[in-house]
């Protein structure tokens, strides 16, 4: 800082220091914002399911019963996936029906909306040329007491316990890192010789604002366990 014509004048190299320190304050900022945010938002009810072998990253799981609420969509995976998940959470944050007896001089249905907790991970499964997006519901429900969604192509599906092969992986759900961890995940099913059917699933944990090493995905396929 100088003195001009009685006049303190603060320096270019004062403006540029205090400019550097607003950026490294901002990013400090959002760093520690995605450290901790992400894993708070994601700190939802998840499937439950028992872990039979572990080799590294690869699990075999058992997997408890469980409801899904599952959406067909058409187009290129991350536009599928995107899509599906707008319709999903639009039924689980009110956009259902809830049919409710009252008990008056005689029965009385009554519609109202209701919210359904959020659960992780939104699961996304090739069915030939569309995409199946799913979301698993709260354990709380039945089938019976699940509200209907009013979206008719959201269908609710009651999955029998399975057993299924993960790889789990961080990093974003770009197609080069899901290629590369299927490639893994497919090359220790073939040496190891297990038996799978259907096809591939995918399952993502965290929201987009997640920092990449933070975050939690996964790809998986039903072991074929009748034989």
């Amino acid at each position: 800082m100088a003195v001009v014509g009685g006049v303190w004048c603060i320096s270019e190299e004062s403006k540029l220091k205090k400019t550097w320190i607003v950026i490294v304050t901002v990013v400090a900022f959002i760093l520690i914002g995605g450290t901790l945010v992400g894993p708070i938002m994601s700190d939802v009810e998840q499937p439950d399911y028992e872990i039979i072998a572990l080799e590294q990253n690869i699990e075999i799981r058992r997997y408890s019963p469980m409801i899904i609420a599952e959406v067909e969509v058409e187009g290129e995976r991350k536009d599928a996936i995107s899509n599906g998940f707008r319709m999903l959470a639009d039924y689980i944050f009110g956009n259902n029906t809830v049919q409710q007896d009252i008990a008056m001089t005689a029965p009385v249905q009554q519609q109202a909306n209701k919210k359904i907790s959020m659960t992780a991970p939104v699961q996304q499964q090739s069915s030939g040329e569309a995409w199946k997006v799913s979301f698993v519901m709260p354990a709380e429900y039945s089938l019976e007491v699940l509200p209907k969604p009013n979206n008719e192509d959201i269908k609710l599906k009651e999955i029998p316990e399975k057993q299924f092969i993960a790889i789990q992986f961080s990093g974003t759900n770009s197609s080069n890192n899901i290629a590369r961890h299927e490639a893994l995940l497919m090359q220790h099913i073939e040496e190891s010789k297990i038996k799978t059917v259907g096809s591939l699933k995918y399952a993502f944990y965290n929201p987009p604002w997640t920092l990449p090493f933070m975050r939690r995905n996964e790809i998986m396929i039903e072991i074929d366990d009748k034989e």
